[in-house]
């Protein structure tokens, strides 16, 4: 009998402490930085656990300030933080971020010493989900043994989810390929990618139809389109099932991606038709773009499902701007403001 699982996701990944500018402006000429929580996978889980869902993050972090830290700061959300791992002999991570220059400091983190030796799989397995990303495989040889022992067809295997999140900066000195992550992504049951990041990291061009293709195997892939939208492919369908994105007025351009991962992932978990599952995806992650830093609360699902219930017709003329899900009436629906 497989085991009754106790969250409905989990989620795996480096977590790191991320300092933000006090104000804009380069690296150089920034004053002071504001601490705040990094990290894709600590992103889902904290947004997953602010749409109702029990969810837990599993990491390695440094026994240190900071470590306590992220973790107090993802317990916060209501995410289970108690198969976290603290490292005595290697550091947290963190990074700073100013408009598009990140410069991070993660080499030999705790976080790039999590292998299949130091992570338990009755901790990963214990959610009807397991969520984890391509950030985490090129960390180090360990951490891509670890992504390889997770994804493999083992009994009673949670529900995979990956999210591609191919970072041209962090495969530059990597000793393998961005090839790994379509290796890994093909072990996958839930796979995201953006068209750009395809062309990127293997060079596949031709849009939605050529990266299914390229990936078969997922029960679901959707190909991220930026502000288009997105397709999802299902099963042996030949055609995909696409979703326009509304018109959001951004207010900071981070946390777009975990957030629509994190709302397609919870519509998943409820058992959503497919294009519910698009449309939440695009709600979570307007909330993400209409508010300041990487994290933030995603809609009421009342109100969320309300609007993904919209005629098609409604749906292409939503324009979500600050505050949309604070209650107020989305911008198609209420006079303009300056």
């Amino acid at each position: 009998m497989p085991p009754t699982p106790r969250f409905d996701a989990v989620c795996l990944g480096e977590s790191m402490v991320a300092f933000l500018p006090s104000r804009p402006g380069a690296l150089a000429e920034v004053p002071s930085f504001e601490r705040a929580l990094g990290g894709a996978e600590s992103n889902v889980a904290c947004t997953l656990a602010g749409a109702g869902h029990s969810a837990r993050w599993m990491g390695r972090v440094g026994a240190d300030g900071f470590g306590d830290y992220l973790i107090r700061a993802v317990s916060s959300y209501g995410v289970d933080t108690s198969a976290v791992a603290r490292d005595p002999g290697r550091r947290t991570g963190v990074y700073f971020r100013t408009g598009r220059e990140r410069l991070y400091y993660r080499s030999g983190s705790a976080a790039s010493a999590m292998s299949p030796a130091t992570v338990d799989t009755a901790d990963t397995d214990a959610g009807r989900l397991l969520h984890l990303t391509g950030i985490t495989p090129v960390l180090s040889e360990d951490c891509l043994a670890l992504m390889r022992a997770l994804t493999d067809r083992r009994p009673h295997r949670p529900l995979v989810s990956f999210d591609v999140n191919y970072r041209d900066e962090l495969w530059r000195d990597a000793p393998d390929t961005p090839d790994v992550l379509l290796e890994l992504a093909r072990r996958c049951d839930i796979v995201f990618v953006g068209e750009d990041e395809a062309e990127a990291a293997w060079g596949v061009t031709g849009g939605p139809r050529a990266v299914r293709s390229a990936l078969p195997e997922p029960r679901a892939l959707v190909v991220k389109q930026g502000p288009a939208g997105a397709t999802a492919f299902t099963g042996d369908a030949p055609t995909g099932v696409f979703s326009p994105a509304p018109a959001v007025e951004v207010a900071a351009l981070v946390g777009a991606g975990d957030a629509f991962a994190a709302g397609f992932l919870s519509a998943t978990l409820r058992g959503l038709p497919l294009q519910a599952r698009l449309r939440h995806g695009h709600l979570t992650a307007a909330a993400a773009l209409t508010a300041p830093g990487d994290l933030a609360p995603p809609p009421a699902r009342e109100r969320a499902d309300e609007l993904a219930a919209l005629p098609d017709d409604a749906w292409g003329t939503l324009r979500l701007g600050p505050g949309w899900t604070d209650g107020a009436r989305p911008c198609a629906e209420r006079a303009a403001t300056p």
